[in-house]
């Protein structure tokens, strides 16, 4: 299993969002829209949106 680490996370906390707490995925997060998330499935909500724009499949690696 990969790992990685978030250049925006700070002890557990989001620098780029006002340091709300670190939650991949959510509004705001640079993850949001360009990968699909196993956890919750309005994290999706943006891709899937992308998807009817474009019209194909598009997406990385499946997130938890």
């Amino acid at each position: 299993m990969a790992s990685w680490g978030c250049p925006h996370e700070i002890d557990g906390k989001c620098a780029r969002l006002n340091d709300l707490v670190c939650n991949p995925g959510m509004k705001g997060c640079v993850l949001a829209g360009r990968y699909f998330f196993l956890s919750s499935d309005d994290k999706n909500q943006r891709l899937r949106e992308k998807q009817e724009r474009t019209g194909k499949e598009e997406g990385g690696e499946p997130t938890d």
